[in-house]
């Protein structure tokens, strides 16, 4: 079995889980994150006052396949969380040895 977990815009969850549902992916975990990276952050203003948001909002997929369906879990999930923008997020594939 492997583990995968992937950082995806919010916006994108529903795409995502209807794609993994098609093949078949019926359970997974979703997170709440915050994440640090080559956006920088950027600067928000409310009520005249401007402050800089450093840490976006994102959310982590976390799901546990069959060997055989994990190279497919992981192009549907990049293929429906994909912006072509900075901040699209990661994934990791980690090998179960106990679940």
């Amino acid at each position: 079995m492997v583990k995968i977990e992937a950082i995806i815009k919010p916006f994108k969850l529903e795409e995502v889980r209807k794609a993994l549902l098609e093949i078949g992916v019926q359970v997974m975990t979703v997170f709440e994150v915050k994440g640090f990276g080559r956006q920088k952050g950027h600067i928000e203003t409310y009520r005249s006052a401007s402050y800089t948001v450093n840490f976006e909002p994102d959310l982590m997929l976390t799901l546990s396949v069959n060997d055989d369906q994990g190279k497919e879990v992981v192009k549907t999930i990049q293929n429906t969380a994909l912006t072509g923008k900075i901040g699209d997020g990661k994934l990791f594939v980690t090998r179960l040895e106990y679940a």
